[in-house]
């Protein structure tokens, strides 16, 4: 089973409740799209900023697990967003995943989440601990 196809079936839990559909997945990459529904948002109808963190996380665990050795797991130990611009209700936002550190210990992932336009709406750094 090749990595896309991985993720999507081996989904984790709350990704398929926020509607996460990966569309790449390559050790040193990993992109995601999530619709921007109502029950995501926060008032105004704009995308909730746990929301944008949970989408980012399901990235950067993803990522990690592409890259754990046969035997190993993973979770997050840090997370830092900075949200720079809304997502309205209807919209979609892509998720790009990207490596800053691949480590036996530690991994770090940058999570940029952009509009349909290129429009950055929130930059996410974590750090993913090897178990």
């Amino acid at each position: 089973m090749d990595a896309l196809a991985l993720l999507n079936a081996k989904m984790m839990p709350l990704a398929k409740l926020l509607g996460v559909e990966f569309v790449s997945a390559a050790p040193d990459r990993v992109a995601a799209r999530l619709t921007v529904r109502e029950d995501l948002c926060t008032i105004p109808a704009v995308l909730h900023g746990g929301a944008v963190m949970a989408f980012a996380d399901t990235l950067g665990g993803a990522a990690t697990i592409l890259n754990l050795k046969e035997g190993t797991w993973t979770t997050t130990i840090e997370s830092k967003t900075n949200f720079l611009a809304p997502a309205p209700a209807g919209t979609v936002v892509t998720g790009e995943c990207t490596p800053v550190h691949r480590g036996k210990r530690t991994m770090v992932w940058q999570t940029r989440i952009t509009t349909a336009e290129g429009k950055l709406v929130a930059l996410v750094t974590q750090t993913q601990m090897v178990l």
